[in-house]
């Protein structure tokens, strides 16, 4: 054991990991944090998440949410190539580095960067699969699209694996000693690495076995990989289909366009379109690719984003035909959590407490209450006459309408017809009584 040599009379420091010399220093404050990790521990569950490789749903077993992942990020079909149980030796491992070497293929996934990559077990699965390997494409970026050229620049054998480096690889050429610089002083320095190279774009592909690397030939190398990459002689537009379901295969093939269709698929089909135009309709921007002139058929193909939203074909004496449904939906895997196949039309989601009655043959349900079953109430046995339906009184004919005395407030009061009137006061004046007339004079002259 060598010790560090110290002057006479000096002791070595022991040092104290800061943990240590917080929690001897301040102990209540460690038993304050001690109890927050452990409120935390229980505040915080954990989250079980469970992905089925096969289907590609992905369950949080706390939440019970299921998600669906895109079809080219599910679990790959593993291979079954033989392989011998004898080690590679070093003749072998030169004829496949020989074989492998700048060998290109065409993606046949979608194939992320990152220093780690991807890990495909011979004859077994894809790590990682489904929501991992979507949330590294996303974090790190793609190196190859489905369909697009793939160069294996570089072939590293290790213990039990053989590492692929995909268009240069994801590190960049001296990665440690960019970091490394020369000098005399702080601003006298020269940094051993010169030169301002691009950033990588490749990815790493490490192929492992259990043990050791059995002996190989070049054509299983590539039988193994054939989920990843497929090594045989087609042209862009056959690797890339290859990809896709039947019918969108097809479609492409025969040079159709369906709605719901990338703009990939698009230019693979179709071409370079003659014309395009920018134009909004309300709020929504959109483009319009046009294909044909007249008299031929003209197809104008409405895009939105990266999507086919509206196709239309003209041809010349004849009414437009408009499409807007989406084919491809259906087709194609989304990562927005929506079905991968359109739901069947004669099912029915019945949600709780949904319950259907047939009102000719069943009764309505009784009104809620706070009663336990078969519980009653002291009031449940007085009896309750049954209420019979409300008479009302039948209204009377309306006799004819007369002036009813007093309807006219400037118009003294008459008496009723049926009152006597009061006897005369003989202490009162009555009344001037009409004199006779004679019928040569006037009132009150004599005759």
């Amino acid at each position: 054991m060598i010790r560090p040599f110290l002057p006479l009379g000096m002791r070595p420091l022991r040092q104290t990991p800061p943990i240590a010399n917080a929690i001897h220093r301040f102990p209540r404050t460690a038993a304050s944090l001690a109890a927050a990790v452990l409120l935390l521990a229980g505040l915080c569950p954990a989250q079980v998440v469970t992905i089925d490789t096969r289907t590609g749903n992905v369950t949080n077993n706390s939440t019970g949410v299921s998600v669906t992942v895109d079809r080219r990020y599910q679990q790959i079909q593993p291979t079954h190539v033989p392989l011998t149980r004898s080690e590679l030796d070093t003749k072998t491992r030169l004829e496949l580095i020989r074989a492998l070497q700048a060998e290109q293929g065409f993606a046949m996934r979608p194939i992320p960067r990152g220093h780690k990559g991807l890990t495909l077990a011979a004859n077994g699965k894809l790590q990682p699969a489904g929501e991992g390997y979507l949330n590294m494409v996303i974090a790190e970026g793609i190196c190859a699209k489905p369909g697009d050229r793939l160069v294996l620049t570089d072939v590293k054998f290790e213990h039990s694996k053989i590492v692929f480096e995909l268009n240069g690889g994801p590190d960049p050429k001296h990665r440690f000693l960019r970091h490394v610089q020369i000098g005399m002083g702080p601003d006298i320095t020269t940094p051993v690495v010169q030169g301002d190279d691009k950033e990588p774009v490749g990815a790493r592909l490490s192929l492992t076995f259990d043990g050791h690397v059995p002996e190989l030939t070049g054509s299983e190398v590539k039988a193994l990989l054939a989920p990843l990459i497929s090594f045989d002689v087609k042209t862009p537009i056959q690797a890339f289909t290859d990809t896709l379901p039947a019918k969108l295969k097809e479609a492409i093939l025969s040079h159709h366009v369906l709605v719901g269709m990338t703009t990939d698929m698009v230019l693979f089909a179709k071409g370079q379109p003659e014309t395009k135009s920018r134009e909004m309709d309300g709020q929504m921007p959109f483009e319009e690719w046009i294909y044909g002139k007249p008299p031929k058929d003209v197809e104008f193909v409405r895009i939105n984003g990266n999507r086919v939203i509206r196709v239309e074909i003209a041809k010349i004496g004849e009414t437009p035909v408009i499409f807007t449904k989406d084919e491809v939906e259906g087709m194609m895997m989304r990562t927005d959590g929506t079905p991968i196949t359109p739901a069947n039309p004669t099912t029915r989601t019945v949600a709780e407490g949904d319950v259907e009655r047939n009102p000719d043959t069943q009764a309505p349900a009784p009104p809620p209450s706070l009663r336990n079953p078969g519980e009653k109430l002291p009031g449940d046995d007085q009896k309750v006459g049954v209420m019979k339906p409300v008479q009302f009184p039948k209204p009377k004919p309306d006799a004819q309408p007369t002036a009813q005395p007093g309807a006219n407030p400037d118009e003294p009061a008459q008496p009723p017809s049926n009152v006597q009137p009061p006897p005369a006061d003989a202490s009162q004046p009555g009344p001037a009584k009409p004199q006779p007339t004679s019928p040569g004079g006037s009132a009150g002259s004599p005759p």
